[in-house]
């Protein structure tokens, strides 16, 4: 069995890591068009009305997701049955949810302190309806590691900005050009979706089913609730404490970032939660899975965070364009802070949901929900600087408690962690003393991209230095036929 899961395992983890990175990469690009097109205003009042839609699109899949990849089902046919019932659950929830949203789309427009907002509000929540026909969908393709599929829809449904938001944000130069692209690319994931799985629902409701989904789903509901309310908090008091400009900054910044960390842990997230909750059961397999994952993300992510960092300026300007300075310094913060969160916090929660204890990351995040709250709201009457530091510092303390609590819960040791994972900072350290070095010798854009491309020489240098990290490097699929590749050249010689 678990020889099977592992070969699952790396068969998803290449399709996810593909769809990830051309993702990934397709975003960024988008984000430097629209960024030097739109507003940040623009972008403000579009990260408003998607905080309402959000929330909404949770309630309506009241966690039916993580009960299907990770409940152990007897027969195909009560697979089948638990997916139907969750798939009208979560349409006629979504049906309900869009026809309060439309009744009080202006009340909504007026708590945003936009009162034109009416008529763009009841359009974007028709994503929660088209949400609620894929989601069930993506969550059998991820219980069967069917990442293949996935990746094929996403990438069709990612060529959307170029075809739809780009020309009508240079036509109409308003948010608009937002709303429907998202609206245009969910309608492809619908049917995409839909269409190339060989499950399709039937005319079946089971309230036997839908109580065991629910019991089982309550605590990682609670928990996504939360984890919106951690995401949203800063942009309900940006937005209402500040002005839409800087809750555009807010918002853009965290997206830059977050959009090239999930190069890295979005291609692997899914499949781990998926990995961890099939091996449950099998300790020694199971931390294996857990170090191996997070070894192989720091080995990424953590100089992303410190080149982010330490070259913010010009990564706001080659990202975002001029008219985006003011944000440089919160997105170099946010990423050297979110490099540590990635590596040492964020599977966190896919541990304790995996082991059954979804409460576990109700509570972290919980926590860390009640301390953020106060700090936003006081710092937000001081200024938007003294703001986004603390917001970006507050994340070390999720990172501490989950540490905590894993090792309470679980006895999953922080000094096991931090070895597991002390090479890879070592040479991201060194890495970012060459980086200060070499920036004192000039300032150029031209000298900034050697100095960049010297000290990706020197970290992965030593990254190949360290037997146990070249031989994680190795196993992934690119840099493994490099490796065969030299071999090859090398018995020639």
């Amino acid at each position: 069995m678990i020889e099977n899961i592992n070969v699952k395992i790396v068969k998803a983890t290449k399709w996810s890591t593909l769809t990830e990175v051309i993702v990934k990469l397709l975003s960024p690009i988008t984000n430097m068009i629209l960024a030097r097109i739109l507003t940040p205003e623009a972008f403000g009042i579009v990260a408003s009305i998607t905080m309402i839609t959000s929330l909404a699109e949770i309630f309506a899949d009241a966690g039916f997701q993580s009960y299907l990849v990770q409940h152990e089902f007897k027969t195909e046919e009560d697979l089948n049955n638990s997916t139907t019932v969750a798939f009208w659950s979560n349409f006629t929830i979504s049906c309900l949810i869009y026809i309060l949203i439309f009744i009080t789309r202006n009340h909504i427009a007026n708590m945003l302190r936009n009162p034109e907002l009416g008529f763009a509000i009841s359009i974007a929540g028709l994503n929660i309806l088209l949400t609620a026909l894929s989601s069930i969908h993506i969550a059998r393709y991820r219980r069967n590691f069917d990442f293949r599929t996935l990746f094929f829809i996403r990438i069709i449904s990612s060529g959307v900005p170029f075809f739809v938001t780009i020309p009508m944000a240079l036509i109409y130069k308003n948010y608009w050009a937002l709303l429907i692209g998202t609206l245009v690319s969910n309608i492809i994931n619908a049917v995409g979706l839909t269409l190339c799985s060989d499950w399709k629902p039937e005319f079946y409701f089971s309230i036997k089913h839908f109580k065991d989904m629910f019991s089982f789903s309550m605590w990682t509901f609670l928990d996504i609730i939360t984890m919106w309310l951690v995401s949203y908090t800063g942009t309900f008091i940006v937005g209402y404490y500040l002005s839409e400009y800087y809750l555009g900054l807010y918002k853009i910044s965290i997206t830059t970032v977050d959009s090239y960390m999930n190069i890295i842990t979005g291609s692997t997230a899914t499949v781990l939660f998926s990995a961890l909750s099939r091996l449950k059961d099998h300790k020694q397999e199971y931390e294996r899975t857990l170090f191996k994952f997070q070894r192989m993300i720091s080995m990424f992510v953590m100089p992303m965070g410190i080149g982010l960092f330490l070259y913010r300026s010009l990564a706001t300007d080659i990202l975002l364009g001029p008219k985006w300075s003011e944000a440089k310094d919160f997105i170099g913060i946010w990423a050297l802070i979110s490099a540590i969160n990635v590596i040492f916090g964020q599977n966190i929660s896919d541990v304790f949901r995996s082991k059954g204890k979804p409460q576990l990351a109700l509570l972290t995040q919980f926590i860390h929900f009640i301390i953020l709250v106060p700090a936003l709201y006081i710092t937000s009457q001081i200024n938007f600087r003294v703001l986004y530091i603390s917001r970006s510092l507050i994340k070390l303390e999720y990172v501490l408690i989950g540490l905590v609590f894993l090792w309470i819960v679980l006895r999953i040791s922080f000094i096991k962690i931090l070895k597991n994972v002390v090479p890879t900072m070592i040479a991201s350290l060194v890495m970012g003393g060459i980086a200060l070095f070499l920036q004192q010798m000039g300032s150029s854009v031209i000298w900034q991209f050697i100095s960049i491309f010297i000290c990706a020489l020197v970290y992965f240098g030593i990254v190949m230095s360290i037997p146990s990290l070249r031989d994680d490097l190795i196993e992934i699929t690119f840099f493994r036929k490099m490796a065969d590749r030299l071999k090859f050249l090398k018995s020639k010689l």
